[in-house]
């Protein structure tokens, strides 16, 4: 597992603990921080994906909510919506292809949520990239 693989498992995990938990994303990433040891260069990267899809989590769930045709934001799971909210961030910064984005988006839904949570990221991260807003 390389360390920007690594690095998307934790922001994501942080994404969902302050979601969840209601509390700051710092605090979130040095509670998943500590749970293993990690090199730097993975938590420099978690934590920047993480802090920036935090930052930009209203903006990220309009786009979600506009593309999730017939799913409100409040039915979608926090795991699901966590893993759209940290690629939708990664895809604005553009410095990663996009399909390895997509692909890694899908590989945590696969391995994190529900059965058919693969699918749906893949259909609304696609839709995404096509601009189809």
């Amino acid at each position: 597992m390389g360390k920007r693989n690594t690095a998307r498992r934790l922001a994501m995990q942080a994404l969902y603990q302050a979601d969840l938990s209601g509390i700051d994303i710092d605090t979130a990433l040095d509670n998943i921080s500590q749970s293993e040891k990690f090199i730097p260069e993975t938590l420099g990267f978690a934590a920047s994906l993480a802090k920036a899809a935090w930052k930009r989590r209203e903006e990220s769930d309009k786009t979600i909510a506009a593309l999730a045709i017939d799913w409100p934001l409040d039915r979608i799971v926090k795991v699901d919506r966590s893993i759209l909210r940290l690629a939708i961030e990664e895809l604005k910064i553009g410095e990663t292809p996009t399909s390895v984005v997509i692909n890694e988006a899908v590989e945590l839904a696969k391995k994190y949520s529900g059965q058919d949570a693969a699918k749906f990221i893949n259909g609304i991260l696609g839709t995404y990239v096509r601009g189809k807003l």
